[in-house]
């Protein structure tokens, strides 16, 4: 629905300003999540993993697999150092094959194991998207009157993104790194004891450097999410006005707009490749440092200890830097892992948002007796916002087959009364029937095969005209599109664009006017072939002499059928069986055309005005049709 006042609770968007050396929060800058468990997260997580953990496990084995390899590889060097030492030719070439035999089985390994993990990640961030996109469709339209468009696109895209890094950058090779850093501690203590305990003497500062930076880095990442979906939420704003921008030259304006959030994106990220770098820093660092304080140890002892060998001491050269590769790894890894765990905190908030459809009521529900009108309202009360009534205390009965118009003046509660009719709200008080049955105890899906809708702001998806016409049907039928199109007198008109009704419809249908989206619109609600028709505010977006060409349009959808209309323009409704007119969220008036011009209230007013509005667009010469096609 398109009326204002469907969108009264919406909360008001304005550009960001700087204030106090801080950004506004007037683009629903995300609030802070509170502590959340990553064990949690995970647990949540394994439904969209299950599928896939064969793929895992054989992963995983391979790594196990790879790991033990690896830590052959130090031992076998200080073996080639030994021949090589001794000048045993046959050794050193045998021991050298066997090294490059590992090297290369190891890079095998390697290759199979991250490409089976990365399939698996892959395949569970599919699922996971799914999801997200499916509990789109479930929120009631309150939560997106609310919710900025970006916010919800960085759910989708952004935040799974962030959370697929896990198999991507091979955050689960973690385990195997756990095991072969086990294994080679076990590996160095078992070669020589005090060279282990002198080599890892510098440990304990990696300890305090990964403690220092986990929390901070955990909260930069989350800031950096919660400033992703701000930038999101600005970008599609001021893409989706870019007319309106320009038409106001308020470029520079937005321009500064944005590089205020643009900043502030900015300076969280450098705050989060700070720690990152330290980090890094710190371990290549230790990793130096246990290095030279195992080699000055082995020369200051060697005279004493004919235990430490020169080949000795190159497989703990090799070990420690092996050990410390891993260990580097950790820390990188445990940085993406901030991140995916920040992501899978916002994917998580939204799969908790309570804002749902409801669904219906499983006690309660009875047949429709064979007298029911086909929509009814009983006393109903409703508001967008707390203490901002829309509707009060309203009663309506619109019978099987009858034509009944709402008017009234831009917010008097004429479209929410379609809203609560297909149960896109539920009411406050009162109760709203179709069909003789209470909405809240049908199947949601169900009663609104009963409706068909056209709007005043039509949108087009991306696809053809056929695509759009039998938007109900997963394969739309030809034949019966053309014969709604035909029904409206629209058949030659888009026959003749190239291609038929198979031409391309741009993203919101932006290659065609205004007059041809409305027919496109009046032909989708003839295609569904309903019983009820809702026609809010459908004409509004054209002029005068386009709405009297449409009239066969109006006509074609309306026969035979029961038909809401809902207009400001009154020249459209004369034909229906009883008009119904709102004021401020209440019914004053109620009778036909003529009935209510002798009354000399309301409705007679607004006719009026409209009357001398429309004769001053005749004298002036307004009236374009826009029926015309459109540049491409």
């Amino acid at each position: 629905m398109s009326a204002p006042e469907k969108r009264a609770n919406a909360t008001t968007k304005k550009a960001p300003k700087k204030a106090a050396g801080k950004t506004s929060r007037a683009y629903h800058e995300e609030e802070a999540i509170g502590r959340v468990y990553d064990a949690s997260l995970l647990r949540r997580l394994y439904p969209f993993i299950r599928p896939h953990v064969r793929l895992i496990v054989i992963s995983l084995a391979l790594l196990l697999l790879l790991a033990s390899t690896q830590l052959v590889r130090p031992l076998l060097m200080g073996r080639v150092v030994s021949h090589a030492a001794k000048g045993e030719g046959d050794a050193l070439l045998r021991d050298g094959i066997l090294l490059a035999v590992f090297v290369v089985g190891s890079q095998v390994l390697s290759f199979l194991q991250t490409y089976i993990m990365q399939v698996a990640g892959a395949r569970a961030m599919a699922d996971l998207r799914s999801e997200v996109f499916a509990f789109f469709q479930k929120l009631s339209l309150r939560y997106f009157d609310r919710t900025p468009v970006g916010r919800l696109v960085t759910r989708a895209t952004g935040d799974v993104d962030a959370l697929g890094e896990l198999f991507a950058s091979g955050v689960l090779n973690a385990i195997g790194d756990l095991v072969g850093l086990v294994g080679i501690v076990i590996v160095m203590l078992a070669l020589h004891v005090k060279l282990s305990l002198i080599a890892f003497v510098a440990l304990p500062f990696v300890l305090v450097v990964v403690s220092f930076v986990r929390r901070r880095s955990r909260d930069a990442f989350r800031e950096i999410r919660t400033k992703t979906a701000r930038l999101n939420a600005f970008l599609n704003e001021q893409v989706s006005g870019i007319a309106v921008v320009q038409a106001y030259a308020r470029e520079e304006k937005m321009q500064a707009d944005f590089d205020v959030i643009n900043e502030s994106y900015r300076e969280v990220n450098k705050r989060s490749i700070f720690y990152e770098a330290l980090l890094d820093a710190a371990i290549e660092m230790v990793s130096t440092v246990c290095v030279a304080s195992m080699l000055f140890w082995a020369g200051f002892s060697r005279a004493g200890d004919p235990t430490i060998t020169f080949p000795l001491v190159v497989t703990f050269t090799q070990y420690i830097r092996q050990f410390f590769e891993p260990v580097s790894l950790l820390a990188q890894r445990y940085t993406i892992l901030q991140s995916a765990m920040t992501g899978a905190e916002r994917i998580f908030e939204l799969f908790d948002e309570k804002d749902v459809e409801a669904l219906g009521r499983k006690n309660g529900a009875q047949e429709a007796a064979a007298d029911a009108a086909a929509i009814e309202l009983s006393n109903v009360s409703f508001s967008y916002k707390p203490g901002v009534p829309t509707l009060v205390d309203v009663s309506l009965r619109i019978e099987k087959g009858e034509k009944v118009a709402l008017v009234g003046a831009t917010g008097a509660g004429k479209s929410t009364v379609a809203s609560l009719a297909l149960r896109l709200y539920d009411v406050n008080e009162g109760k709203v029937l179709v069909m003789g049955r209470d909405v809240r105890d049908q199947d949601r899906v169900k009663m609104r095969e009963s409706f068909a809708v056209v709007p005043q702001d039509v949108f087009l998806f991306a696809g053809t005209v056929l695509s759009n016409i039998g938007i109900s049907d997963e394969t739309p039928n030809r034949a019966r599109a053309e014969e709604a199109l035909r029904q409206i007198g629209a058949y030659e008109l888009f026959e003749k664009r190239e291609g038929g009704l198979d031409a391309p419809v741009d993203e919101r249908g932006a290659n065609y006017s205004a007059g041809e989206r409305q027919l496109l619109a009046f032909a989708r609600a003839l295609y569904r072939d309903t019983p009820i028709v809702v026609l809010d505010e459908a004409t509004a977006s054209i002029d005068s002499n386009t709405e009297r060409k449409m009239q066969k349009a109006l006509d074609a959808v309306m026969a035979g059928r029961t038909a809401l209309v809902i207009a400001h323009r009154l020249s459209t409704i004369r034909a229906v069986d009883r008009i119904v007119v709102f004021h401020k969220g209440h019914i004053v008036e109620t009778g036909t055309h003529e009935e209510l011009l002798s009354k000399n209230g309301v409705y007679a007013r607004l006719h009026r005005l409209q009357f001398a509005r429309e004769k001053l667009e005749k004298v002036a010469g307004e009236s374009v049709s826009p029926i015309e096609v459109s540049p491409s």
